[in-house]
């Protein structure tokens, strides 16, 4: 069965290198161009749709928006006026560090908790942090057994900033580049 097999497998294989569907690197993958994401244009749209007041962070060079999103999260917030549990709504950007780690920065009208809990379940505060005067809650957490970061999970960092604005910064990055993010924020002024 095996021979039978093989001319078919040999054609299969020259077909896909005549027409460059693949490629041998035996070094493994290489670094590929970083995804242009228009930040500012995106967090304008979302603070005039989602009616938040959206900060648009000033960062250092080198620092790229590559992804983006906006989400909301069932019974995600307390309507101060009827005490009732309704929607919250968020708005998320990934940035990549100038040494090319990931940090997202989630910005919402939800409630800490609700925030965090849809980033990621299970997560728990361990700490603090106080970034020129502003209180910043670190959360962490234990991952899913399969997955590849030997069952840690990336830390959660949020702070409560004027409004009813909820920010929440996760990642691979290291901790100075989430405290230049979360510097950056809460210095930027609200659009909405």
């Amino acid at each position: 069965m095996f021979w039978s097999m093989a001319p078919l497998v040999l054609a299969c294989i020259a077909l896909a290198g005549l027409l460059g569907m693949c490629s041998f690197a035996p070094r493994g993958p290489g670094k590929g161009p970083v995804t242009h994401y228009d930040a500012a244009a995106a967090l304008k749209a979302d603070a005039a749709a989602l009616h938040l007041p959206i900060r648009v962070p000033a960062l250092p060079e080198g620092w790229h928006a590559n992804s983006g999103s906006r989400g909301g999260i069932d019974g995600g917030r307390v309507d101060p006026a009827s005490g009732q549990n309704v929607r919250a709504v968020s708005s998320t950007v990934g940035y990549l560090t100038p040494a090319g780690m990931f940090v997202s920065l989630t910005q919402s009208n939800a409630d800490e908790q609700k925030l965090v809990a849809s980033i990621h379940a299970g997560m728990y505060p361990t700490g603090t942090r106080d970034i020129d005067g502003v209180h910043w809650v670190v959360y962490e957490g234990a991952g899913d057994d399969d997955d590849d970061k030997g069952g840690a999970t990336e830390p959660i960092w949020t702070a409560h900033l004027s409004g009813p604005a909820q920010v929440a910064l996760t990642g691979s990055a290291g901790e100075a580049d989430f405290h230049t993010l979360a510097q950056a924020t809460q210095k930027a002024r609200p659009l909405a």
